[in-house]
């Protein structure tokens, strides 16, 4: 599935290759954030390949603010019906503009294209923003599962989703 383009004045979001060059700036940059926020050298690198996004029922987006890319989110199947929100990020100089709630929003209605009926997703202690935005966004705790079943500052939450 390709998402749709959808702009709002300057920002788009759009389907990317996750093997792009702008897809592993913005990978490498979550994940050295992640890893300062944690003071864990991989920044939770282990949890995510480029092939998850390289499926079926799968998806990589870009936020572009004009030329330059923002922001990134990834959709990957977890288990039937089941999707799971991988490497939500936007850089720090484009916060405040609304861009991770686009971004979540865009991997919903693809996850409801796919036809899942549940989104399933992993933050941690150290992102209060990130938690913020999920609750407000629906997103409830549920318990930790998977890689991050035994992380004790994980935090996993969940959404149902209408078809």
């Amino acid at each position: 599935m390709s998402a749709a383009v959808r702009t709002d004045g300057e920002i788009v979001v759009a389907a990317a290759s996750v093997r792009s060059t702008e897809a592993a700036a913005l990978i490498a940059a979550l994940t050295a954030d992640l890893a300062a926020r944690y003071n864990d050298e991989d920044g939770g690198a282990g949890d995510f390949a480029p092939s998850d996004v390289e499926q079926p029922g799968s998806l990589f987006l870009v936020a572009w603010l004009g030329e330059v890319a923002v922001g990134c989110a990834a959709l990957r199947p977890l288990s039937s019906g089941i999707g799971e929100v991988k490497r939500m990020y936007v850089r720090p100089e484009a916060r405040g503009r609304g861009l991770a709630r686009r971004l979540l929003t865009e991997i919903e209605r693809a996850a409801q294209h796919f036809g899942y009926t549940m989104l399933w997703l992993e933050t941690g202690t150290e992102q209060p923003e990130a938690i913020a935005l999920y609750q407000s966004a629906g997103y409830t705790p549920i318990p930790n599962y998977g890689y991050y079943l035994h992380h004790p500052r994980s935090r996993c939450f969940g959404k149902g989703l209408t078809p």
